[in-house]
C-alpha cells in the first residue's frame, strides 16, 4: 500500500541516488569550486528525481498487475520494468533541464546519451534495493496482519468455548436442581400450599434469569442477589435447618453490574460440597462491599474446605474465573482461600462494567 511513509522512503532513495551519481561523476573530488559544481549536483538531483519518481509511482501497480509464478521471473520482470522506466526518467529529466535552462534544446540527445550509463548503474541498484526492501516490508506487514487475525480468531474461539462450557454446566446442573425443586414443591402442596406457591415463584425467577443469559450477560447486583436468595430459599425447603445463610450488601452497591449467575454458581458450589454431604449442614454468607474503584463479592462457608489450586477446567468455579477474565478483560480478580471450617471465594469487579472488547 502506497502511503506517506512510502514516499518518504522514496525521497530518501532519490537524495542518496543523486549524491551517489554526483560522486561517481567526480563531483565530490573535483578541483572546481562549489559555485561551479552545484550545477552538476542539481543536474544529478533532477535525474534522480525524475527516475526515482517514475519508479516509485509505476513499480507498485506494475508488480501488482503482472504477477509472476516464480522468483526468477519476478526479478527478471522487475529488471525489465526498471530499465524501461530509467530510460523514460532520463528523457523526462532532459526536458526538465531544458525548462530550467541548465541545457539547451539542441543538447537534449547529447545529455540523454551521456546520462544513460550512470542512470542505469545507480538507478538499477537503487531500484532493486528499494524493491527488495518494500517486498520484505510487505511480507512482514502481511505476516503481522495474519498473526493478529489468528490471535483474534483464537480469542473469539476461547470466548465461545467458555460460554459453551457455561451452557454445558448449566445444562448439567439445572435438571438435578429442577428435579429436587419439583420434589420439594410436591411435598409442600398438601401441607403448605402457600409455601409451594412461593417456591414456584422463586423457581420461575431463577429460570427467567437463566434464560436471559444470552441477551443480558451482566445484571445489577441487587438482581443477582435476588436470584441467590431465591435459590437458597428453595434449597432450604430441602435441607431445612442444615442450611443457614446470610446476605449482606450496601444499598449504594445495588446498581453495580456483575456477571449473571456468577454469585449463584459460587453459592451452589457451597450447597453441593459444604451443606449436602454433612449431617450438620453448613452456614453460607454472601457479602458485597465497595472497595477502592471496585466491588468486592465474597461467598463464605464453614464446610470442610478444598484445594483451590486443584480445580479442574469445566468446574463451576473455573468457569466463573474464566468468565471474569473474558468479560472484564483481566481487570477483575478471583481468589479462593480455603481451609477446614472456613472457605472464602471472592471476586473484585471494576465498577465501570465490562470491557468494550
Amino acid at each position: 500500500m502506497v502511503t506517506h511513509r512510502y514516499w518518504g522512503r522514496i525521497f530518501t532513495v532519490i537524495v542518496i541516488g543523486a549524491l551517489a551519481a554526483f560522486g561517481l561523476l567526480g563531483g565530490l573530488v573535483s578541483p572546481m569550486p562549489w559555485s561551479a559544481r552545484w550545477i552538476g549536483l542539481l543536474t544529478c538531483l533532477v535525474y534522480s528525481t525524475s527516475i526515482g519518481g517514475l519508479l516509485g509511482l509505476m513499480m507498485p501497480p506494475i508488480l501488482s498487475r503482472f504477477p509472476c509464478p516464480t522468483r526468477l521471473t519476478r526479478w527478471l520482470s522487475r529488471l525489465a520494468a526498471t530499465a524501461i522506466l530509467i530510460v523514460l526518467g532520463c528523457m523526462l529529466a532532459g526536458l526538465v533541464l531544458i525548462v530550467i535552462r541548465i541545457s539547451r534544446p539542441d543538447e537534449y540527445w547529447v545529455f540523454l546519451r551521456g546520462s544513460l550509463w550512470i542512470s542505469f548503474l545507480v538507478g538499477t541498484v537503487a531500484s532493486l534495493a528499494a524493491t527488495a526492501y518494500e517486498t520484505m516490508r510487505g511480507e512482514l506487514d502481511a505476516a503481522e496482519i495474519a498473526l493478529k487475525t489468528k490471535q483474534l480468531e483464537e480469542e473469539q474461539a476461547r470466548k465461545l468455548a467458555i460460554e459453551a462450557q457455561l451452557a454445558a454446566l448449566e445444562s448439567r446442573v439445572h435438571p438435578h436442581f429442577l428435579f429436587n425443586t419439583l420434589n420439594s414443591i410436591s411435598a409442600l402442596v398438601h401441607d403448605d400450599p402457600a409455601g409451594a406457591e412461593r417456591v414456584v415463584g422463586q423457581l420461575a425467577s431463577i429460570l427467567r434469569s437463566s434464560l436471559d443469559g444470552g441477551i443480558v450477560p451482566l445484571v445489577r447486583l441487587d438482581e443477582e442477589l435476588g436470584v441467590v436468595r431465591d435459590y437458597l430459599e428453595i434449597e432450604r425447603v430441602r435441607f431445612g435447618d442444615r442450611l443457614r445463610y446470610s446476605i449482606e450488601a450496601p444499598q449504594r452497591a445495588s446498581p453495580a453490574l456483575v456477571p449473571r449467575l456468577a454469585l449463584q454458581t459460587l453459592v451452589e458450589n457451597c450447597v453441593k460440597f459444604a451443606v449436602s454431604p454433612r449431617r450438620g449442614g453448613a452456614a453460607i454468607a454472601v457479602r458485597g462491599t465497595l472497595v477502592d474503584g471496585g466491588l468486592r463479592l465474597e461467598v463464605i462457608d464453614d464446610g470442610p474446605g478444598f484445594d483451590g489450586a486443584a480445580i479442574p477446567e469445566g468446574h463451576g468455579l473455573a468457569l466463573v474465573r474464566n468468565r471474569l477474565a473474558m468479560i472484564f478483560d483481566g481487570r477483575a480478580t478471583f481468589a479462593i482461600d480455603s481451609a477446614p471450617g472456613s472457605t472464602c471465594v471472592s471476586m473484585i469487579l471494576p465498577l465501570d462494567g465490562a470491557s468494550a472488547s
